[in-house]
């Protein structure tokens, strides 16, 4: 496994494992096999109502707890100071933990200065050992960053090689902020498992076109958190640190680049509305 070392020196894989869309069962089952078959970082949220799954699969597995970072957010209705302390101690008592690695505000929406206070007093306090965002833009995360103490140690946006996220990368970096992708593969849309381009590039290799893509990832300093239910499916996105990429690989790979999300739009009123209205399960 290799690791990122955050602005506030605690170290992240840059491999990890992603349960969003899993049920409990995928879940618990899911975390058990990636964690025996090496990933170290879990990557659930309160939205995907499967954080109990992920800490029963956790103390089941017999791994040491400070091996494994996990990762969790908190919904547009956990923010707000009162809301977001309500927050954190349901996520720790579903996932069973004394701490939680990285708390993620999920979405750029709502009272995020409020959230962020009460995110700030759980590190204080040893509840959360690193904070950050999910979903960004550049102008909103420099907002945060213009008026708290705490830089957030992680953005996690969308990012597969349909849509890079080379400017917002340049930013995070230039901020001390580490970017994460998720839907490495968006999902399969756009043909991404038939991808000619892709296709050549693994073949040249002997990996599969997933592999490609998460090796592109990491190569780029990127954490990324692909999501399967499949033991083998995970074995194989797992196995990604025995090959390289050369850099005609990573230049064919950036001219795929269409800059347009494969899901939704965040400056979307329409969509910001229905994600406003979404509220967790209690």
């Amino acid at each position: 496994m290799e690791y990122i070392t955050l602005n506030n020196n605690i170290k992240m894989p840059l491999l990890g494992y992603g349960v969003f869309q899993a049920n409990d069962n995928e879940t618990y089952m899911g975390v058990k096999m990636a964690l025996e078959i090496g990933y170290r970082l879990i990557d659930t949220a309160a939205m995907y109502h499967n954080e109990v799954a992920v800490g029963r699969a956790i103390k089941d597995s017999g791994i040491p707890r400070d091996e494994i970072f996990v990762t969790t957010k908190a919904w547009i209705s956990d923010t707000g100071y009162d809301n977001m302390q309500y927050a954190i101690a349901r996520s720790l008592d579903r996932l069973q933990l004394d701490y939680i690695d990285l708390l993620l505000l999920h979405q750029p929406f709502g009272d995020i200065f409020g959230a962020w206070q009460a995110m700030v007093e759980a590190v204080n306090d040893g509840r959360i050992k690193s904070i950050g965002v999910s979903n960004f833009s550049n102008g909103q995360l420099q907002n945060l960053i213009s008026w708290h103490k705490i830089t957030p140690a992680v953005n996690q946006i969308e990012t597969n090689p349909f849509i890079q996220r080379e400017s917002e990368s340049a930013y995070m970096r230039s901020v001390g902020v580490q970017h994460e992708g998720w839907a490495p593969f968006a999902e399969g849309k756009n043909g991404i498992f038939k991808n000619l381009v892709l296709r050549e590039i693994a073949q040249a290799h002997g990996v599969t076109i997933g592999q490609v893509i998460l090796r592109w990832q990491i190569q780029r300093g990127i954490v990324v958190i692909p999501k399967s239910i499949r033991r083998e499916r995970i074995a194989e996105n797992f196995d990604i640190f025995n090959f390289s990429l050369s850099s005609d690989d990573m230049q064919n790979i950036a001219m795929l680049n269409t800059g347009q999300s494969q899901f939704f739009s965040h400056d979307d009123p329409e969509q910001i509305a229905r994600l406003m209205s979404w509220e967790v399960e209690e």
